[in-house]
């Protein structure tokens, strides 16, 4: 057996291609890092920077949720990206303004994790 495609497909071949992939994953982490960080930043002014990454990467994480056609994770995540708006900030702080960056966090991995999008035919491996 020389090349590695004539071995059968079993406890050591490659596994099949299930059609989809978890594309919200890399951007709901990258969030809730964001998330994590701005509970420790709260207030200042590189809170800002931690505006823009969440309400970006809301935005990215509601079209691939879209493209997964999973609807219910849409108002969400529209949400989060109004909630963190830099532009229009809503004056928020306290202890319930650091409870939902937390809770943000938490839609924003199991996004990442639940969301998957198909993959078209022809771009399979």
């Amino acid at each position: 057996m020389s090349s590695s495609s004539s071995r059968p497909a079993g406890r050591y071949g490659s596994k099949p291609d299930p059609g989809t992939r978890r594309l919200a994953l890399a951007p709901g982490l990258i969030a809730a890092l964001a998330l994590l960080i701005g509970v420790t930043v709260l207030g200042d002014g590189p809170f800002t920077v931690v505006q823009y990454v969440v309400a970006i990467f809301a935005l990215i994480v509601a079209v691939f949720a879209y493209q997964a056609k999973q609807w219910w994770w849409l108002p969400l995540f529209a949400v989060i990206a109004v909630v963190w708006n830099p532009i229009w900030p809503l004056p928020f702080e306290g202890s319930l303004w650091q409870g939902a960056q937390y809770v943000a966090a938490v839609v924003f991995l199991l996004a990442g994790w639940f969301i998957k999008v198909p993959i078209p035919e022809d771009q399979r491996r």
